[in-house]
């Protein structure tokens, strides 16, 4: 700022104006969580759909969110480096055939073990098409998915049809035990019996997170304060970012930035092998199945562009599309017409934020979406059974087209380069 002296000869004095101090990520998050249990515990109210905080809607979202939460983390590590990776999708597939073949030769750790080294086969075939020989990395990666299908298809015949008579699955598999916080539950199950509107629909949407939960579960969450640790507070994740913003000025400075795009293009495909493990050793699976993966790597890679290449914005993304996934399982078509009055409820609440900032394109566009969506759920009672299936997807459109405008992804993410070049 400038402050001048009524005296026009006066030189101007510039007195420094304090910047605007912004929420801690952490506190930004959980008001988004508040925020997110309040859209939702009213939109069951109105409606008289339970499901929507039920217990069981959040274990299932839970489950089904994981492999999308280890693929797009797998889709940060590579990406951060500065390796565009579409061929999460094969490494997950080849992550679900090595989870079967080691859990059904040595038990559910064997199993994961193997889906990682499945996986990181997969990013390690990658790293060498993209890093050392410059193929276009979106060719690469549509290379990986179609050959994780056909090579998971093939071992598939080889080995698992003579054990289960069927090519396209293996026989039964063990799966991880569940454990839950027995007193922590019993008092949430007890508040969400109540009905009391909002403590009862936080309660059960808890209730769900600490009930039936598998050591897998507990690892892919850790996952990812760990990610963000080794990412941005440590030396190694300082350099590996730097070879995904300006890999030129990080070979300056005597980075070997070949050796850490493999490493986190290894990394990559290692942990979507574990989503791929995910869908196969936790409560639900119990084998491999042909086509078990069902485009979640594809999805995966898109909660990641939601969260903008962050730990905290991808989790957040991935319990999004699990949730999606999860109330069409656990409620039906009726379930997930209560989520689009929940959705315009929360377009509501936008479109005022819009309003006061005099925002008036995107306020418009907000009630027009509002619109839409409140007149798909005044004019249906159900939604039809062939749609159902593919409300995450939906979800997936919405919220890319949604987050668009803020995105910032590595500077030199899908650029080729080569050792010495300036």
């Amino acid at each position: 700022m400038v402050v001048t002296d009524e005296n026009p000869s006066a030189a101007p004095v510039t007195v420094p104006v304090a910047p605007k101090r912004r929420l801690p990520g952490w506190a930004r998050s959980v008001l988004w969580a508040v925020g997110v249990v309040a859209v939702l515990s009213t939109a069951s109210y109105l409606t008289g759909v339970n499901t929507l905080t039920s217990t069981n809607t959040a274990q299932i979202a839970l489950r089904l969110a994981l492999p999308i939460l280890l693929a797009g983390l797998g889709g940060l590590w590579s990406e951060r480096s500065g390796v565009i990776n579409i061929g999460l999708e094969g490494m997950m597939i080849l992550g679900t055939w090595g989870a079967a073949w080691g859990a059904y030769h040595g038990g559910v750790w064997a199993g994961l073990g193997a889906a990682i080294v499945f996986g990181a086969l997969g990013g390690l075939l990658h790293a060498v098409a993209t890093v050392t020989f410059n193929v276009n990395h979106i060719v690469s990666g549509v290379a990986i998915n179609l050959l994780g299908l056909g090579v998971a298809k093939y071992l598939s015949t080889l080995i698992f049809q003579p054990l289960s008579g069927n090519p396209r699955q293996s026989p039964p598999v063990p799966t991880f035990d569940t454990y839950s916080a027995t007193f922590l539950s019993d008092w949430l199950s007890g508040l969400e019996q109540q009905q009391r509107v909002g403590i009862s629909d936080a309660a059960g949407l808890l209730n769900g997170l600490v009930t039936g939960v598998a050591p897998l579960t507990m690892i892919a969450i850790l996952l990812v304060p760990l990610s963000y640790l080794v990412l941005w507070k440590t030396r190694f994740g300082l350099r590996l970012r730097s070879c995904g913003e300006n890999p030129v000025a990080a070979e300056s400075l005597g980075i070997s930035v070949y050796r850490y795009k493999y490493v986190a293009v290894l990394i990559s495909g290692g942990l979507a092998g574990m989503g791929g493990a995910a869908l196969v050793l936790l409560a639900g699976g119990g084998g491999y199945l042909e086509n078990q993966t069902n485009n979640r790597g594809y999805i995966g890679l898109a909660a990641m562009i939601f969260g903008n290449w962050r730990p905290g914005g991808l989790l957040g993304g991935a319990a999004l599309f699990g949730y999606a996934d999860g109330l069409r399982l656990s409620g039906g078509g009726k379930a997930v017409l209560a989520l689009m009055y929940g959705l315009v409820l929360l377009l509501v609440v936008i479109v005022v934020v819009q309003l006061i900032r005099r925002q008036w394109l995107a306020a418009a566009l907000g009630v027009l979406g509002a619109g839409v969506l409140y007149w798909i759920y005044w004019a249906n009672d159900d939604l039809p059974s062939d749609l159902t299936p593919y409300t995450a997807h939906f979800v997936t459109l919405i919220v890319l087209a949604a987050a668009s405008q803020r995105l910032r992804p590595p500077r030199a993410d899908g650029a080729r380069y080569q050792s010495g070049q300036r």
